[in-house]
């Protein structure tokens, strides 16, 4: 088999691979999946304000204290209704003007606990 110089097969892969997404953004990967105790003794569990975002969240629900990512739900923004009602009046009045309530980009996004279903916070589009 031929090796190149540093001592690798061509075919072989690179003796490192890039980092993840979650490694190159930021965040930290969850260890195990954390749940409740369930024998109903209170534990401190302390958690740091997560910031909501269009794409579901991984983090540990206030309310159940369960590890999880947020499910998710979209409704149009109050821009999508402002821009729809422009549009209207423009004239385009038969469906276009439905347009922005169909555009992620003018889409409000509710975060839900997918555990215990606890409202978790909203992501309003500006």
């Amino acid at each position: 088999m031929f090796s190149d110089k540093a001592g690798f097969a061509p075919s072989a892969p690179p003796p490192y691979a890039p980092p993840s997404y979650s490694q190159a953004v930021g965040g930290v990967p969850p260890q195990a999946p954390y749940t409740p105790f369930p024998g109903g003794v209170p534990t401190t569990v302390v958690t740091t304000v997560v910031p909501l975002g269009p794409q579901p969240t991984h983090m540990i629900c206030p309310h159940c204290r369960a590890e999880v990512d947020t499910s998710t739900k979209t409704s149009p923004s109050a821009m999508a209704w402002l821009s729809g009602f422009i549009i209207c009046i423009l004239g385009c009045w038969m469906g276009c003007c439905l347009i922005p309530c169909c555009m992620d980009d003018c889409m409000d996004v509710e975060h839900n606990c997918p555990h215990c279903n606890a409202f978790l916070g909203k992501y309003k589009r500006g």
